[in-house]
């Protein structure tokens, strides 16, 4: 008898394990909608939080304007070994 039961869900076990994997689903997604906070706090996001530093640095001191300084050659910042003085 036990041979024949296994033989048919076997043979269909597709039909067998949607409708059980559906009903597993339902119940999970509605205990943990009982289980869960939903509640998620509101965060600026990373543009808010620049546009906001951004302006706080205007207007600490808008004339402050940093110079534009170059220590060395632009060319001369990544020579390859072969290109360097000896």
């Amino acid at each position: 008898m036990w041979p024949i039961i296994m033989a048919i869900l076997r043979r269909n076990a597709v039909y067998i394990t949607l409708p059980i994997a559906g009903v597993v689903g339902f119940i999970g997604y509605n205990l943990e909608n009982l289980l869960s906070d939903k509640y998620t706090p509101y965060s600026k996001s990373i543009q808010e939080n620049r546009a906001e530093r951004l302006a706080e640095e205007e207007l600490a001191d808008p004339t402050r304007v940093e110079k534009l300084r170059l220590n060395a050659n632009v060319l001369e910042r990544n020579l390859s070994p072969s290109l360097q003085p000896k």
